[in-house]
């Protein structure tokens, strides 16, 4: 049987090459230019929870992040990471998706209980249940990681404030390269109030979810909009690119199952109906039929 030794060893090993590209940014550096919609621009695929469906890359891990940066990521398309961001009980910002640790780690409880020193003796296990020689890491080692790397959407767990997130996007200079993610239009204006030119991921899956962010002072120009997980009318696209939004259509789910039974040429009429980024927890398998 191999043990879990090996397996942490034989992975140290095969990823010690795999170093991420880097991209140059061609546009003013500012986030609306890569967040906001243009016409005929190509589209782009954001990486559910920064990975983990594939063997010795768990999610939520710079090592996962880097080889989507590396395979994905081109130097005038940088990859979108979309990751998670939760609190140790000593208030050190760490990327989790679970409130516990057992599912993705060596560890078990609750994050919330345990002090950052205690997380460095908890490895990442990948989807599969694979233990890797991998850290959980901070939000600021992430974000220090990805400049000139990768973008991020950063979904903001229950236990971290607002403001906590936009100092560290701030104190890591990576404003022009992130958006927060906010699930109800008060909470996206309270981002819009911490810094306003800092890029918003709002959910819009009809006229009245706008127009509440509208109502709430939330500018065209700094959202980018979630339309659900499932496609919306054609109308609701159309009415949004007209504002300059662009629209993240999740694939995760229904739709990533749809293309895996139907063929991957399905993500190619997704990007035809409208969506300009799409999540996916499929993402070599969209680039193949988006990229290459």
């Amino acid at each position: 049987m191999i043990t879990k030794q090996l397996i942490v060893l034989g992975l140290s090993v095969g990823l010690i090459t795999c170093s991420p590209k880097t991209y140059t940014n061609t546009s003013s550096g500012k986030g609306p230019d890569f967040f906001s919609y243009k016409p005929n621009q190509e589209a782009k695929i954001s990486v559910h929870r920064g990975g983990g469906d594939l063997k010795g890359y768990p999610e939520n891990c710079i090592e996962s992040f880097a080889y989507m940066a590396k395979n994905l990521g081109t130097s005038t398309r940088p990859v979108i990471i979309e990751c998670d961001i939760d609190l140790t009980k000593d208030s050190v910002m760490v990327m989790m998706h679970d409130a516990t640790l057992d599912r993705t780690t060596t560890g078990t409880g609750k994050l919330i209980d345990k002090a950052y020193a205690e997380l460095s003796a908890y490895r990442l296990e990948d989807n599969m249940g694979n233990v890797t020689p991998y850290k959980i890491p901070t939000l600021e080692e992430v974000l220090r990681w990805g400049k000139n790397k990768a973008t991020f959407t950063l979904d903001v767990k229950r236990n971290v404030s607002f403001a906590k997130v936009v100092d560290m996007v701030h104190k890591t200079g990576m404003g022009a390269y992130a958006a927060v993610i906010t699930y109800n239009a008060q909470d996206a204006a309270k981002i819009n109030q911490l810094d306003p030119n800092l890029m918003i991921s709002v959910t819009i899956r009809n006229q009245a979810e706008y127009d509440r962010l509208h109502e709430l002072g939330v500018p065209d120009n700094r959202m980018v909009a979630f339309v659900g997980v499932k496609e919306p009318d054609a109308a609701l696209y159309k009415f949004l690119h007209d504002k300059g939004i662009a629209c993240i259509l999740g694939t995760l789910g229904n739709l990533d199952k749809q293309a895996a039974a139907k063929g991957d040429q399905v993500y190619k009429t997704f990007v035809q109906n409208g969506a300009d980024i799409m999540s996916t927890d499929r993402p070599l398998e969209m680039a193949k039929v988006l990229y290459r």
